[in-house]
C-alpha cells in the first residue's frame, strides 16, 4: 500500500509511524510512506499557506494553491484522498477494513481553521474525523488513522488473528481482559479457568468477559447488534 500524507508538521507523522510496528511494515514492503510538507509549495519568501478568511473572524484559513499543487503532483486514478476533519465522518474500524483495501491513499491534513472550501469539493473524495474533538493540527489524526488501517494489512502482524480477536473485531465486543505470568502478583490472582488448560471452557469464559466488558463500557455496541 501506497500512503502520502501532506501536513505542515512532518515529523508529527514520521516519528510515530516509523517506530514499531509502523516501521517493520514499511521494512517489509507492506507499506511505502511518503510524507510532504506542505510549504514546499507556500508563497514567497516565507512558504505562506495560509490567509484571512473572506468575512472575517478568527484564526487563518490554509490557502488552496499549495494543496492543490501537492495533491495534483501525487494523485492517480486509482488514488483516494482524505482530508482529516472534525467535520468529517466518524472513523471506526469497519472504515479501517474498507480503507486497508486500497492501493493509494493520500492523506491531507488541516491546520489554523481547516482548508478552503475549494480544496474539499474539488479534491477530497472522504472526510475523517478520529472523535467529537478538535485537535491543533489534522497531523496527528492522520496518523492514528494510518496506524489503525496498515495494522490489517496482510503480513503486518506477527499473527494474523490478532487483528481478528480483539476489540471491534468479527464479534462487534470489546475484547476480553488478558493476563500473564505470575499467577499471582499482590495478593490478585489469574482466574482459575484460564490456569486449567481446559480450551473450551476459556472460550466460553473469554466470550462472557467480553460481552460484560462491552455492557459496562461500551453499551453503545451492544444496541447497535440488536
Amino acid at each position: 500500500m501506497l500512503i502520502d500524507v501532506i501536513t505542515l508538521f512532518p515529523e508529527v507523522v514520521t516519528v510515530p509511524l516509523n517506530a514499531s510496528i509502523m516501521g517493520r511494515a514499511q521494512e517489509k514492503g507492506a507499506l511505502q510512506l511518503r510524507v510532504h510538507d506542505l510549504r514546499e509549495h507556500g508563497r514567497g519568501k516565507y512558504r505562506q499557506v495560509d490567509d484571512m478568511p473572506y468575512g472575517g473572524g478568527p484564526g487563518m484559513v490554509m490557502r488552496p494553491e499549495p494543496i492543490f499543487a501537492q495533491i495534483e503532483a501525487l494523485k492517480t486514478p486509482q488514488s483516494r484522498v482524505i482530508f482529516m476533519s472534525p467535520q468529517g465522518q466518524r472513523f471506526d474500524q469497519a472504515a479501517a477494513h474498507r480503507l486497508s483495501a486500497e492501493p493509494h491513499l493520500i492523506f491531507l491534513c488541516g491546520h489554523y481553521e481547516g482548508v478552503d472550501q475549494r480544496v474539499v469539493e474539488a479534491l477530497v473524495d472522504e472526510e475523517l474525523s478520529i472523535g467529537d474533538y478538535v485537535l491543533t493540527n489534522g497531523a496527528i489524526a492522520a496518523a492514528v488513522v494510518v496506524d489503525a488501517i496498515v495494522r490489517l494489512l496482510p503480513g503486518v502482524l506477527g499473527d494474523e488473528q490478532s487483528a481478528v480477536q480483539e476489540s471491534f473485531g468479527e464479534s462487534g465486543l470489546l475484547d476480553h481482559p488478558h493476563y500473564t505470568r505470575p499467577a499471582e502478583f499482590r495478593g490478585m490472582k489469574v482466574p482459575d479457568i484460564l490456569l486449567s488448560g481446559d480450551h473450551a471452557k476459556v472460550a466460553t469464559w473469554r466470550a462472557e468477559q467480553a460481552l460484560e466488558r462491552t455492557r459496562v463500557n461500551r453499551p453503545d455496541l451492544l444496541k447497535r447488534e440488536s
